[in-house]
Protein backbone atom coordinates (compact mmCIF):
# COMPACT_ATOMS: atom_id res chain seq x y z
CA UNK A 1 0.00 0.00 0.00
CA UNK A 2 1.17 3.25 -1.14
CA UNK A 3 1.02 5.58 1.57
CA UNK A 4 0.44 9.23 0.28
CA UNK A 5 2.88 11.73 0.50
CA UNK A 6 2.42 14.74 2.62
CA UNK A 7 4.61 18.29 1.57
CA UNK A 8 4.77 20.39 4.54
CA UNK A 9 5.50 24.04 4.18
CA UNK A 10 9.53 25.19 4.90
CA UNK A 11 10.40 25.83 8.15
CA UNK A 12 11.04 29.87 8.24
CA UNK A 13 14.27 30.19 9.87
CA UNK A 14 14.56 34.04 12.12
CA UNK A 15 18.29 35.29 11.64
CA UNK A 16 20.05 36.75 14.42
CA UNK A 17 21.76 40.18 13.55
CA UNK A 18 24.86 39.70 13.19
CA UNK A 19 26.87 40.86 16.12
CA UNK A 20 28.27 44.80 16.61
CA UNK A 21 31.91 45.22 15.53
CA UNK A 22 33.66 45.09 18.93
CA UNK A 23 36.42 47.88 17.76
CA UNK A 24 34.14 50.69 18.49
CA UNK A 25 33.78 49.79 21.90
CA UNK A 26 36.89 48.56 22.72
CA UNK A 27 39.20 50.72 21.50
CA UNK A 28 37.33 53.94 23.46
CA UNK A 29 37.90 51.41 26.22
CA UNK A 30 41.34 50.85 26.02
CA UNK A 31 41.92 54.65 25.30
CA UNK A 32 40.03 56.02 29.01
CA UNK A 33 42.29 52.99 30.73
CA UNK A 34 45.18 54.75 29.09
CA UNK A 35 44.43 58.12 30.29
CA UNK A 36 43.21 57.02 33.70
CA UNK A 37 46.31 54.82 34.27
CA UNK A 38 48.28 58.31 33.34
CA UNK A 39 46.35 60.19 35.88
CA UNK A 40 46.41 57.93 38.52
CA UNK A 41 50.05 58.01 38.37
CA UNK A 42 50.12 61.66 38.43
CA UNK A 43 48.34 61.67 41.69
CA UNK A 44 50.42 59.18 43.24
CA UNK A 45 53.68 60.75 42.20
CA UNK A 46 52.03 64.27 43.54
CA UNK A 47 51.69 62.64 47.02
CA UNK A 48 54.96 61.30 46.86
CA UNK A 49 56.60 65.06 45.83
CA UNK A 50 54.55 67.21 48.20
CA UNK A 51 54.71 65.00 51.06
CA UNK A 52 58.42 64.70 50.54
CA UNK A 53 58.96 68.51 50.47
CA UNK A 54 56.24 69.06 53.28
CA UNK A 55 57.82 66.56 55.78
CA UNK A 56 61.05 65.18 54.35
CA UNK A 57 63.05 61.57 54.10
CA UNK A 58 61.91 60.76 50.32
CA UNK A 59 62.20 57.39 51.09
CA UNK A 60 59.72 57.05 53.98
CA UNK A 61 56.86 58.80 52.09
CA UNK A 62 57.66 57.35 48.88
CA UNK A 63 57.59 53.78 50.65
CA UNK A 64 54.07 54.86 52.61
CA UNK A 65 52.39 56.26 49.53
CA UNK A 66 53.44 53.35 47.42
CA UNK A 67 52.65 50.57 50.08
CA UNK A 68 49.25 52.40 51.15
CA UNK A 69 48.21 52.93 47.46
CA UNK A 70 49.04 49.46 46.75
CA UNK A 71 47.06 47.71 49.41
CA UNK A 72 44.48 50.22 49.07
CA UNK A 73 44.07 48.78 44.91
CA UNK A 74 43.40 45.86 45.87
CA UNK A 75 40.40 46.15 48.61
CA UNK A 76 39.09 48.82 45.68
CA UNK A 77 39.14 45.62 43.13
CA UNK A 78 37.18 43.76 45.68
CA UNK A 79 34.71 46.38 46.35
CA UNK A 80 34.05 46.80 42.77
CA UNK A 81 32.33 43.30 42.40
CA UNK A 82 29.22 44.96 43.86
CA UNK A 83 29.56 47.67 41.26
CA UNK A 84 29.52 45.27 38.46
CA UNK A 85 25.88 44.80 37.51
CA UNK A 86 25.94 48.56 36.33
CA UNK A 87 29.00 48.95 35.45
CA UNK A 88 28.31 51.74 33.23
CA UNK A 89 27.12 54.09 36.02
CA UNK A 90 29.71 52.75 38.46
CA UNK A 91 32.08 53.91 36.71
CA UNK A 92 31.32 57.75 35.66
CA UNK A 93 30.57 58.30 39.20
CA UNK A 94 33.98 56.47 40.31
CA UNK A 95 35.68 58.95 37.66
CA UNK A 96 34.56 62.10 39.08
CA UNK A 97 35.01 60.85 42.60
CA UNK A 98 38.50 59.70 41.56
CA UNK A 99 38.96 63.40 39.72
CA UNK A 100 37.69 65.58 42.68
CA UNK A 101 40.23 63.16 45.40
CA UNK A 102 42.70 63.02 43.29
CA UNK A 103 42.86 66.36 41.74
CA UNK A 104 42.33 68.09 45.24
CA UNK A 105 44.75 66.01 47.05
CA UNK A 106 47.39 68.11 46.51
CA UNK A 107 45.44 71.60 47.56
CA UNK A 108 44.07 70.07 50.54
CA UNK A 109 47.47 68.76 52.16
CA UNK A 110 49.37 71.79 51.80
CA UNK A 111 46.56 73.77 53.84
CA UNK A 112 46.91 70.70 56.55
CA UNK A 113 50.49 71.79 56.94
CA UNK A 114 50.03 75.00 56.76
CA UNK A 115 47.35 75.78 59.06
CA UNK A 116 47.38 72.91 61.25
CA UNK A 117 50.69 71.44 61.19
CA UNK A 118 49.70 67.87 60.55
CA UNK A 119 50.31 66.29 57.11
CA UNK A 120 50.78 62.95 57.95
CA UNK A 121 47.14 61.20 58.71
CA UNK A 122 45.90 63.43 55.59
CA UNK A 123 48.67 61.53 53.81
CA UNK A 124 48.27 58.44 54.17
CA UNK A 125 44.34 59.23 54.12
CA UNK A 126 44.45 60.57 50.63
CA UNK A 127 46.86 57.54 49.92
CA UNK A 128 43.93 54.90 50.54
CA UNK A 129 41.23 56.93 48.84
CA UNK A 130 43.20 57.05 45.89
CA UNK A 131 44.35 53.56 45.54
CA UNK A 132 40.98 52.04 46.57
CA UNK A 133 39.00 54.04 42.97
CA UNK A 134 42.33 52.76 40.95
CA UNK A 135 41.80 49.73 42.04
CA UNK A 136 38.06 49.33 41.52
CA UNK A 137 38.77 50.97 37.81
CA UNK A 138 39.67 47.91 36.11
CA UNK A 139 36.74 45.39 36.90
CA UNK A 140 34.43 47.93 35.91
CA UNK A 141 36.21 48.28 32.81
CA UNK A 142 36.08 45.25 31.97
CA UNK A 143 32.81 44.37 32.82
CA UNK A 144 32.04 47.19 30.33
CA UNK A 145 34.35 46.00 27.50
CA UNK A 146 32.58 42.94 27.53
CA UNK A 147 29.30 44.39 26.70
CA UNK A 148 29.56 44.02 23.30
CA UNK A 149 27.04 41.12 21.81
CA UNK A 150 28.71 37.65 22.18
CA UNK A 151 29.09 35.67 18.83
CA UNK A 152 26.55 32.81 18.21
CA UNK A 153 28.00 29.51 19.50
CA UNK A 154 28.49 27.36 17.10
CA UNK A 155 26.33 23.80 17.40
CA UNK A 156 28.58 22.07 15.01
CA UNK A 157 31.13 19.47 15.98
CA UNK A 158 34.06 21.96 16.94
CA UNK A 159 31.53 24.15 18.91
CA UNK A 160 30.73 20.78 20.99
CA UNK A 161 34.22 20.51 21.25
CA UNK A 162 34.73 23.46 22.84
CA UNK A 163 36.61 25.52 20.15
CA UNK A 164 38.82 27.96 21.84
CA UNK A 165 37.97 31.60 21.75
CA UNK A 166 40.43 33.37 18.81
CA UNK A 167 42.02 36.54 19.60
CA UNK A 168 40.00 39.62 19.29
CA UNK A 169 36.52 37.81 19.97
CA UNK A 170 34.41 39.10 22.48
CA UNK A 171 34.50 36.13 24.90
CA UNK A 172 38.16 35.88 24.72
CA UNK A 173 38.48 36.93 28.24
CA UNK A 174 42.54 36.56 28.62
CA UNK A 175 43.04 38.68 25.58
CA UNK A 176 40.77 41.45 27.28
CA UNK A 177 42.46 41.06 30.22
CA UNK A 178 46.00 41.77 28.29
CA UNK A 179 44.55 44.51 26.29
CA UNK A 180 43.38 46.15 29.82
CA UNK A 181 46.50 45.80 31.08
CA UNK A 182 48.72 47.03 28.13
CA UNK A 183 46.66 50.36 27.93
CA UNK A 184 47.20 50.84 31.80
CA UNK A 185 50.99 50.49 31.91
CA UNK A 186 51.69 52.33 28.89
CA UNK A 187 49.30 55.05 30.57
CA UNK A 188 51.09 54.66 33.70
CA UNK A 189 54.73 55.14 31.61
CA UNK A 190 53.16 58.48 30.09
CA UNK A 191 51.97 59.56 33.00
CA UNK A 192 54.89 59.06 34.87
CA UNK A 193 57.28 61.06 32.53
CA UNK A 194 54.73 63.72 32.30
CA UNK A 195 54.72 64.57 35.88
CA UNK A 196 58.89 65.67 36.32
CA UNK A 197 58.82 67.08 33.03
CA UNK A 198 55.68 68.85 31.95
CA UNK A 199 53.35 68.92 34.61
CA UNK A 200 55.57 69.97 37.64
CA UNK A 201 58.10 72.60 35.81
CA UNK A 202 55.11 74.11 33.57
CA UNK A 203 51.87 74.02 36.15
CA UNK A 204 53.68 73.24 39.70
CA UNK A 205 52.28 71.04 41.97
CA UNK A 206 48.98 72.43 42.76
CA UNK A 207 48.12 73.38 39.47
CA UNK A 208 49.05 70.36 37.69
CA UNK A 209 46.92 67.81 40.09
CA UNK A 210 43.58 69.84 39.08
CA UNK A 211 44.31 70.34 35.67
CA UNK A 212 44.98 65.92 35.61
CA UNK A 213 41.88 65.84 37.75
CA UNK A 214 39.72 67.65 35.16
CA UNK A 215 41.24 65.33 32.69
CA UNK A 216 40.17 62.19 34.71
CA UNK A 217 36.76 63.68 34.68
CA UNK A 218 36.33 64.21 31.33
CA UNK A 219 37.42 60.78 29.70
CA UNK A 220 35.31 59.11 32.21
CA UNK A 221 31.90 60.33 31.49
CA UNK A 222 33.32 60.70 27.84
CA UNK A 223 33.28 57.27 27.41
CA UNK A 224 30.07 56.39 29.64
CA UNK A 225 27.76 59.06 28.50
CA UNK A 226 28.26 58.23 24.73
CA UNK A 227 30.01 55.11 23.88
CA UNK A 228 27.21 53.20 26.42
CA UNK A 229 24.50 55.54 27.27
CA UNK A 230 22.08 52.90 26.09
CA UNK A 231 22.92 51.21 29.49
CA UNK A 232 21.94 54.68 31.14
CA UNK A 233 18.45 55.18 32.59
CA UNK A 234 17.57 58.77 32.48
CA UNK A 235 17.84 59.06 36.07
CA UNK A 236 21.38 57.94 36.02
CA UNK A 237 22.48 59.77 33.24
CA UNK A 238 21.52 62.87 34.40
CA UNK A 239 22.70 61.41 37.73
CA UNK A 240 26.59 61.12 35.55
CA UNK A 241 26.34 64.31 34.20
CA UNK A 242 25.71 66.39 37.48
CA UNK A 243 27.93 64.67 39.27
CA UNK A 244 31.36 65.25 36.86
CA UNK A 245 29.65 68.62 35.93
CA UNK A 246 29.93 69.77 40.09
CA UNK A 247 33.79 68.23 39.83
CA UNK A 248 34.50 70.05 36.99
CA UNK A 249 33.06 73.20 38.62
CA UNK A 250 35.26 72.61 42.03
CA UNK A 251 38.61 71.88 39.86
CA UNK A 252 37.91 75.02 37.88
CA UNK A 253 37.20 76.82 41.40
CA UNK A 254 40.54 75.74 42.64
CA UNK A 255 42.81 76.78 39.94
CA UNK A 256 41.19 80.30 39.23
CA UNK A 257 42.04 80.49 42.84
CA UNK A 258 45.22 78.59 43.51
CA UNK A 259 47.89 81.56 43.17
CA UNK A 260 45.82 82.93 46.38
CA UNK A 261 45.45 80.36 48.38
CA UNK A 262 49.18 79.48 47.52
CA UNK A 263 50.21 83.15 48.43
CA UNK A 264 47.78 82.66 52.19
CA UNK A 265 48.75 79.32 53.21
CA UNK A 266 52.67 80.49 51.91
CA UNK A 267 52.08 83.63 55.14
CA UNK A 268 50.70 80.79 57.21
CA UNK A 269 53.64 79.29 56.95
CA UNK A 270 56.30 81.84 56.86
CA UNK A 271 54.70 84.89 58.52
CA UNK A 272 53.74 87.99 56.48
CA UNK A 273 56.93 89.47 55.76
CA UNK A 274 57.94 86.85 52.49
CA UNK A 275 59.60 89.51 50.30
CA UNK A 276 60.71 86.57 47.86
CA UNK A 277 59.27 83.28 47.36
CA UNK A 278 60.31 80.98 43.66
CA UNK A 279 60.09 77.55 42.36
CA UNK A 280 63.04 76.55 40.90
CA UNK A 281 63.67 73.84 38.59
CA UNK A 282 64.71 72.18 41.78
CA UNK A 283 63.20 73.66 45.02
CA UNK A 284 61.12 76.53 46.53
CA UNK A 285 62.90 79.59 47.79
CA UNK A 286 61.66 82.11 49.84
CA UNK A 287 63.03 84.73 51.09
CA UNK A 288 61.21 86.74 54.35
CA UNK A 289 62.08 90.41 56.36
CA UNK A 290 60.86 93.67 56.29
CA UNK A 291 62.72 96.52 54.83
CA UNK A 292 65.96 97.06 56.70
CA UNK A 293 65.66 93.78 58.25
CA UNK A 294 68.40 90.97 57.78
CA UNK A 295 66.91 88.45 55.24
CA UNK A 296 65.88 84.73 56.36
CA UNK A 297 66.10 82.13 53.21
CA UNK A 298 64.13 79.19 53.26
CA UNK A 299 64.73 76.18 50.91
CA UNK A 300 61.80 73.39 50.35
CA UNK A 301 60.47 74.97 53.98
CA UNK A 302 63.38 74.44 56.34
CA UNK A 303 65.19 77.45 57.24
CA UNK A 304 68.51 77.29 56.15
CA UNK A 305 69.82 80.86 56.83
CA UNK A 306 69.36 83.20 59.44
CA UNK A 307 70.21 86.32 58.68
CA UNK A 308 70.46 87.37 62.95
CA UNK A 309 72.86 84.78 63.44
CA UNK A 310 74.28 82.93 60.42
CA UNK A 311 77.35 84.41 61.42
CA UNK A 312 78.13 81.61 64.19
CA UNK A 313 77.18 78.75 61.52
CA UNK A 314 79.30 80.11 58.44
CA UNK A 315 82.58 81.66 60.61
CA UNK A 316 82.34 77.91 62.48
CA UNK A 317 82.17 76.04 59.12
CA UNK A 318 84.75 77.91 56.95
CA UNK A 319 87.79 79.60 59.42
CA UNK A 320 89.04 76.21 61.06
CA UNK A 321 89.37 74.87 57.57
CA UNK A 322 91.51 77.76 56.47
CA UNK A 323 94.54 77.42 59.21
CA UNK A 324 97.12 76.33 56.54
CA UNK A 325 97.65 76.50 52.54
CA UNK A 326 93.83 77.85 51.39
CA UNK A 327 94.86 79.41 47.98
CA UNK A 328 92.19 77.36 45.92
CA UNK A 329 89.01 76.55 47.85
CA UNK A 330 86.30 74.18 46.50
CA UNK A 331 82.75 74.75 48.22
CA UNK A 332 80.21 72.00 47.52
CA UNK A 333 76.67 73.83 47.98
CA UNK A 334 76.59 77.07 49.43
CA UNK A 335 74.66 78.71 46.70
CA UNK A 336 73.53 81.52 49.30
CA UNK A 337 77.23 83.04 48.69
CA UNK A 338 77.56 82.75 52.40
CA UNK A 339 80.69 80.69 52.76
CA UNK A 340 82.21 81.95 50.02
CA UNK A 341 82.09 85.50 51.94
CA UNK A 342 83.96 83.95 54.73
CA UNK A 343 86.37 82.35 52.70
CA UNK A 344 86.89 85.47 50.62
CA UNK A 345 87.87 87.38 53.53
CA UNK A 346 91.32 85.83 54.25
CA UNK A 347 94.30 87.97 51.40
CA UNK A 348 96.02 84.93 50.72
CA UNK A 349 92.74 83.03 48.36
CA UNK A 350 93.29 82.88 44.78
CA UNK A 351 90.30 81.08 43.77
CA UNK A 352 87.00 79.90 44.72
CA UNK A 353 84.84 77.16 43.02
CA UNK A 354 81.35 76.61 44.15
CA UNK A 355 79.90 73.59 43.03
CA UNK A 356 75.97 74.03 43.48
CA UNK A 357 73.20 72.21 41.39
CA UNK A 358 70.53 74.68 41.57
CA UNK A 359 71.25 77.86 39.43
CA UNK A 360 68.01 79.36 40.57
CA UNK A 361 69.42 79.98 43.97
CA UNK A 362 72.82 81.26 42.63
CA UNK A 363 70.85 84.00 40.72
CA UNK A 364 68.43 84.74 43.89
CA UNK A 365 71.83 85.21 45.93
CA UNK A 366 73.01 87.13 43.32
CA UNK A 367 70.67 89.37 42.20
CA UNK A 368 68.32 89.84 45.49
CA UNK A 369 69.27 93.32 47.53
CA UNK A 370 69.24 91.72 50.84
CA UNK A 371 70.66 88.29 49.89
CA UNK A 372 73.48 90.08 47.82
CA UNK A 373 74.26 92.37 51.14
CA UNK A 374 74.39 89.82 52.93
CA UNK A 375 76.67 87.53 51.02
CA UNK A 376 78.78 90.60 50.28
CA UNK A 377 78.46 90.76 46.58
CA UNK A 378 80.66 87.52 46.94
CA UNK A 379 79.94 86.20 43.08
CA UNK A 380 80.37 89.36 41.52
CA UNK A 381 84.59 88.96 43.16
CA UNK A 382 86.33 87.63 39.79
CA UNK A 383 87.90 84.96 42.14
CA UNK A 384 84.31 82.81 42.59
CA UNK A 385 83.86 80.50 39.65
CA UNK A 386 80.48 78.86 39.77
CA UNK A 387 79.96 75.88 38.42
CA UNK A 388 75.93 73.87 38.12
CA UNK A 389 76.23 70.61 38.55
CA UNK A 390 75.80 67.53 40.85
CA UNK A 391 78.88 67.87 43.24
CA UNK A 392 79.32 63.67 43.41
CA UNK A 393 78.77 63.42 39.54
CA UNK A 394 81.50 66.54 39.46
CA UNK A 395 83.77 65.15 41.38
CA UNK A 396 83.87 61.58 39.88
CA UNK A 397 84.33 63.61 36.55
CA UNK A 398 86.92 65.67 38.01
CA UNK A 399 89.10 63.97 40.16
CA UNK A 400 92.59 62.58 39.05
CA UNK A 401 91.98 65.36 36.21
CA UNK A 402 92.39 68.39 38.10
CA UNK A 403 95.75 70.35 37.03
CA UNK A 404 95.87 71.93 40.44
CA UNK A 405 94.51 70.60 43.39
CA UNK A 406 92.58 72.30 46.23
CA UNK A 407 93.80 73.31 49.73
CA UNK A 408 90.32 73.29 51.00
CA UNK A 409 87.40 71.53 50.75
CA UNK A 410 84.24 73.34 52.12
CA UNK A 411 81.29 70.93 52.51
CA UNK A 412 77.84 73.48 53.14
CA UNK A 413 75.20 71.45 52.45
CA UNK A 414 71.90 70.11 54.32
CA UNK A 415 71.64 68.11 56.83
CA UNK A 416 72.74 64.12 55.95
CA UNK A 417 69.59 63.21 57.08
CA UNK A 418 67.94 64.83 54.24
CA UNK A 419 67.39 62.24 51.50
CA UNK A 420 68.60 64.42 48.40
CA UNK A 421 71.84 65.20 50.16
CA UNK A 422 72.49 61.82 51.53
CA UNK A 423 74.89 60.28 49.12
CA UNK A 424 77.17 63.46 49.52
CA UNK A 425 77.93 62.06 53.22
CA UNK A 426 78.71 58.28 51.73
CA UNK A 427 82.03 56.77 52.23
CA UNK A 428 82.50 57.25 48.26
CA UNK A 429 81.88 60.86 48.07
CA UNK A 430 84.44 61.10 50.60
CA UNK A 431 86.77 59.07 48.57
CA UNK A 432 86.37 61.24 45.21
CA UNK A 433 86.83 64.45 47.35
CA UNK A 434 90.40 63.23 48.30
CA UNK A 435 91.36 63.13 44.72
CA UNK A 436 90.94 66.52 44.09
CA UNK A 437 92.53 67.53 47.55
CA UNK A 438 96.08 68.30 47.83
CA UNK A 439 98.43 66.83 50.12
CA UNK A 440 97.83 68.23 53.33
CA UNK A 441 94.77 69.88 52.09
CA UNK A 442 91.56 70.26 54.58
CA UNK A 443 88.25 68.85 54.46
CA UNK A 444 85.58 70.19 56.58
CA UNK A 445 81.81 68.92 56.52
CA UNK A 446 78.58 70.34 58.13
CA UNK A 447 77.29 67.08 59.65
CA UNK A 448 74.15 68.01 61.62
CA UNK A 449 73.57 68.88 65.09
CA UNK A 450 75.76 67.09 67.88
CA UNK A 451 73.51 67.77 70.45
CA UNK A 452 70.49 66.75 69.22
CA UNK A 453 71.27 63.95 66.63
CA UNK A 454 74.27 62.96 67.95
CA UNK A 455 73.78 59.17 65.97
CA UNK A 456 73.46 61.17 62.61
CA UNK A 457 76.11 63.39 63.36
CA UNK A 458 79.00 60.09 64.42
CA UNK A 459 78.29 58.28 61.66
CA UNK A 460 79.33 61.50 59.44
CA UNK A 461 82.50 60.73 61.58
CA UNK A 462 83.03 56.73 61.01
CA UNK A 463 82.12 57.70 57.61
CA UNK A 464 85.17 60.14 57.01
CA UNK A 465 87.24 58.06 58.56
CA UNK A 466 86.60 54.77 56.79
CA UNK A 467 87.68 56.69 53.61
CA UNK A 468 90.82 57.19 55.16
CA UNK A 469 90.70 60.77 57.14
CA UNK A 470 91.70 61.67 60.68
CA UNK A 471 89.12 63.39 61.91
CA UNK A 472 88.81 66.65 64.48
CA UNK A 473 84.72 66.86 65.76
CA UNK A 474 83.63 70.30 66.83
CA UNK A 475 80.46 72.06 67.13
CA UNK A 476 78.45 76.02 67.07
CA UNK A 477 76.39 76.96 68.86
CA UNK A 478 73.34 78.57 67.55
CA UNK A 479 70.99 81.44 68.58
CA UNK A 480 68.03 81.30 66.30
CA UNK A 481 65.63 78.06 66.87
CA UNK A 482 65.13 75.83 63.82
CA UNK A 483 68.42 77.34 61.71
CA UNK A 484 69.86 74.84 59.68
CA UNK A 485 67.52 72.43 61.54
CA UNK A 486 66.43 68.86 61.32
CA UNK A 487 65.95 66.32 58.43
CA UNK A 488 62.67 66.60 58.11
CA UNK A 489 59.51 68.53 59.67
CA UNK A 490 58.41 65.97 61.84
CA UNK A 491 58.82 67.89 65.02
CA UNK A 492 56.34 70.30 63.36
CA UNK A 493 54.07 67.80 62.70
CA UNK A 494 53.98 65.45 65.60
CA UNK A 495 53.37 68.43 67.81
CA UNK A 496 56.54 68.95 69.60
CA UNK A 497 58.57 71.87 68.27
CA UNK A 498 62.03 71.43 69.87
CA UNK A 499 64.54 72.67 67.61
CA UNK A 500 68.75 72.09 67.24
CA UNK A 501 70.37 74.31 69.45
CA UNK A 502 73.49 73.75 66.84
CA UNK A 503 75.56 72.80 64.87
CA UNK A 504 78.37 70.02 64.02
CA UNK A 505 81.26 70.01 62.23
CA UNK A 506 83.78 67.61 61.59
CA UNK A 507 87.64 68.98 60.22
CA UNK A 508 89.05 66.24 58.16
CA UNK A 509 92.90 65.66 56.90
CA UNK A 510 94.01 62.34 55.21
CA UNK A 511 95.92 60.21 56.97
CA UNK A 512 96.18 59.23 60.78
CA UNK A 513 97.25 62.62 62.41
CA UNK A 514 94.62 64.72 64.07
CA UNK A 515 94.81 68.06 62.03
CA UNK A 516 95.06 70.99 63.71
CA UNK A 517 91.31 73.05 65.39
CA UNK A 518 92.66 76.82 65.18
CA UNK A 519 92.35 79.98 62.92
CA UNK A 520 94.93 81.33 60.22
CA UNK A 521 97.88 83.69 60.63
CA UNK A 522 95.44 86.00 58.44
CA UNK A 523 92.03 85.12 59.42
CA UNK A 524 90.20 88.41 59.96
CA UNK A 525 88.38 89.71 63.31
CA UNK A 526 85.37 86.82 63.63
CA UNK A 527 82.37 88.17 65.80
CA UNK A 528 81.65 84.79 67.39
CA UNK A 529 84.66 82.83 67.16
CA UNK A 530 87.80 82.76 68.57
CA UNK A 531 90.64 80.05 69.34
CA UNK A 532 89.64 79.98 72.81
CA UNK A 533 85.78 79.06 71.68
CA UNK A 534 87.52 75.84 69.66
CA UNK A 535 88.78 74.46 72.09
CA UNK A 536 84.93 74.70 73.91
CA UNK A 537 83.68 73.51 70.65
CA UNK A 538 85.50 70.71 70.49
CA UNK A 539 84.94 69.54 74.02
CA UNK A 540 81.05 69.98 73.83
CA UNK A 541 81.47 67.57 70.58
CA UNK A 542 83.03 64.77 72.12
CA UNK A 543 80.58 64.77 74.97
CA UNK A 544 78.21 63.57 72.83
CA UNK A 545 80.62 60.76 70.96
CA UNK A 546 78.79 57.36 70.31
CA UNK A 547 81.30 54.70 69.22
CA UNK A 548 81.14 51.81 67.06
CA UNK A 549 78.69 53.10 64.45
CA UNK A 550 79.77 51.59 60.99
CA UNK A 551 80.24 53.71 58.23
CA UNK A 552 77.32 55.27 55.66
CA UNK A 553 77.58 54.11 51.97
CA UNK A 554 75.65 54.86 48.65
CA UNK A 555 74.28 51.32 48.81
CA UNK A 556 74.16 51.45 52.60
CA UNK A 557 72.65 54.87 53.61
CA UNK A 558 72.61 54.83 57.93
CA UNK A 559 72.02 58.68 58.94
CA UNK A 560 68.92 57.90 60.80
CA UNK A 561 67.90 58.89 64.00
Amino acid sequence: MIEPTVTLPPTRVRRRPPPRPRAPVRWPVLVVVFVCAACGLVYELELVALASYLIGDSVTQASVVLSVMVFAMGLGSLLAKRLRCRAAVGFGLLEGALALIGGTSALVLYACFAWLGESRWVLVAFSLAIGVLIGAEIPLLMSLIQRAPQRPVSTGRAGRAGRPAAPGDPDDAAGTVADLFAADYVGALVGGLAFPFLLLPWLGQLTGALVTGAVNAVAGAVLVLWFFRRDLTARTRALVVGVNLAVLGVLATATVLVDDFEEAARRAVYGERVRVAVHTDLQEVVVTGGPGDLPDLYLDGRLRVSGADEHRFHEALVHPAMNGPHGRVLIVGGGDGLAAREVLRHPGVRSVTVVELDPGLVRLARTDPALAALNGRAFRDPRVRVVHADAFNWLRATAGHVQERYDVLISDLPDPGITRSTKLYAQEFYGLAAGVLADGGRLVVHAGPATDRPRTYWTADATLRAAGYATRPYSAEGGTPGFAAGPDRADRDSGTRHEPDDWGFLLAVRGTRQPALGLAADAPPLRSLAPRDLAAAARRAERTRITGLPPSTLVHPRYID
